[in-house]
């Protein structure tokens, strides 16, 4: 796909999320997470040949950590080979994906808790005291 085509993939996915992925993107956008910038439906492209990109577009996606966050709901019983190709490739990037059930965003510090721990820490990182999850 040429780069106006995968612009238009990535806007009619942030314009239809997931019901999971608006309760997700509530606890992480404007830099709630330890003040980490998370991109919503942000297009990483992983080859290309003549003026054909091939791409991937995870959930949410943190530059700075290398970190794609990825919700898996019931479609997903059926591209599990998919996926595990895709984390390959990403992982071969140098990119970190985490997978989270729909069902596992029900306890919410815990996913959060997961996601930090893949962020490499330094002495900037704010203490963060999580608020209450309501």
């Amino acid at each position: 796909m040429k780069y106006i085509e995968i612009k238009d993939v990535k806007r009619k996915l942030r314009c239809n999320p997931t019901l999971s992925e608006k309760l997700l993107w509530k606890y992480i956008r404007n830099r709630k997470l330890l003040e980490r910038k998370f991109l919503r439906q942000h297009a990483i492209i992983y080859d290309h040949y003549e003026d054909e990109n091939f791409f991937f577009i995870p959930d949410f996606y943190c530059e700075a950590e290398k970190l794609a966050i990825e919700l898996d709901g019931k479609v997903h019983d059926f591209t599990k080979v998919r996926d595990v190709k895709r984390d390959e490739i990403l992982t071969d990037m140098g990119i970190k994906v985490v997978r989270f059930k729909n069902e596992e965003l029900i306890n919410m510090p815990t996913v959060l808790a997961k996601i930090e721990s893949y962020f490499h820490r330094n002495d900037n990182d704010p203490v963060f005291e999580r608020k209450s999850l309501k």
